[in-house]
């Protein structure tokens, strides 16, 4: 979904669903139509789509020309658009570690640098760039010498990577790193760090707002430290975090955001981290707390219980404010039954922050 920013760039919209990992194209297509379907509902012209393909069907893709002809084919006939990919998780069946293989390993270049090379051909024509998403390097536990040794080779090939993809193809693809917590990227200061080593023209971040919520550290001023440090904010997660100020009184009501097998780290300002809300509902450290967990952002939850919604609210203010936008990709994630108020609710918000609706936003980047 295209949106017209107040400059006259457009600032894309993407929507993605928890569905199951999809192994090969028949399985891809059919997830297009249960996005065509939320097309249909919301009544524009073009839908933007968030897409995960895990590394066997990537690699397989990456290769075959006609399998990304046909599947661009797909995405046009059911008026759908693809401008970023996801290859954050590394998984073929959705339920292993996502942080398997992090960057020191070049498993991880390789899967991403076939992402980029599907996306250029994915691309609507008038796009002149991309974005692939990724973890925050790696977890932060066992993160030493050596792998950031061997990570900084790894990222270095993956500059060189990025380049030959523009060159071979006229398009660019810029890949951002989705900070969060317990990763060597989750706050401001891990970032900039980061980035004062990195390739800052074809490497920048994926924020998630909800997990920025969960570090407590001001929106405004995480953004603009990274502005100062020349930081691209690729693509921006618009989610809200669970959060209660007096979790002992809200105890039941957290009770219903347990997810077996599904952890849910839990914060508080004092800089608190819980792994899991299991355990914090165990322990009660002092609140308040934020809970890692992404809810609607269209209904509240369930009293005593609030969302994070100030945060995700004045990001995307200071994000939008600008003489130009501070991001060119937007998305949210929906469970396939909340899609279509969800997605109604933020066109709303997005145009009360300045974005024209889509039908008014102008095709060239």
């Amino acid at each position: 979904m295209r949106l017209r920013h107040h400059s006259g760039r457009v600032v894309h919209l993407s929507h993605g669903t928890h569905e199951r990992p999809a192994r090969d194209l028949p399985a891809v297509v059919e997830h297009l139509d249960a996005y065509a379907a939320v097309r249909d509902r919301l009544a524009v012209d073009t839908l933007g789509v968030s897409l995960w393909l895990p590394p066997t069907l990537a690699a397989a893709l990456a290769i075959d020309g006609r399998s990304r002809t046909r599947l661009r084919a797909e995405l046009e006939a059911r008026g759908l658009e693809i401008v970023t990919l996801s290859g954050a998780p590394y998984a073929e069946g959705g339920d292993e570690d996502p942080a398997v293989p992090d960057w020191s390993h070049p498993a991880r270049l390789e899967y991403t640098l076939d992402l980029a090379r599907i996306l250029t051909d994915l691309l609507p024509e008038d796009a002149v760039r991309g974005a692939v998403t990724t973890t925050g390097l790696g977890p932060r536990e066992g993160w030493d010498a050596a792998k950031q040794k061997a990570a900084a080779r790894v990222l270095s090939r993956l500059s060189a990577g990025l380049a030959e993809v523009a060159w071979h193809t006229g398009r660019a693809v810029r890949v951002g790193f989705q900070p969060e917590p317990g990763f060597v990227l989750d706050d401001t200061d891990s970032i900039v760090e980061a980035f004062g080593r990195l390739d800052r023209d074809r490497l920048g971040v994926c924020l998630d707002l909800a997990d920025l919520a969960c570090t407590w550290e001001s929106p405004v001023a995480a953004l603009d430290r990274l502005a100062a440090a020349g930081v691209a904010v690729i693509r921006v997660e618009i989610a809200a975090a669970l959060e209660a100020t007096d979790p002992v009184a809200a105890a039941e009501a957290l009770r219903g955001y347990v997810e077996a097998g599904h952890p849910h780290q839990v914060t508080n300002p004092a800089g608190a981290k819980v792994d899991d809300l299991t355990q914090a509902l165990a322990d009660f450290p002092p609140g308040p707390w934020r809970v890692r967990c992404h809810v609607p952002l269209h209904t509240p939850p369930p009293p005593p219980l609030t969302a994070t919604t100030e945060v995700w609210q004045a990001a995307l203010r200071h994000l939008l404010s600008g003489v130009h936008p501070g991001t060119e990709y937007l998305a949210v994630e929906s469970p396939a039954g909340g899609t279509g108020a969800q997605l109604a609710y933020l066109k709303s918000a997005l145009g009360e922050l300045g974005l024209s609706p889509p039908a008014e936003a102008c095709a060239a980047h």
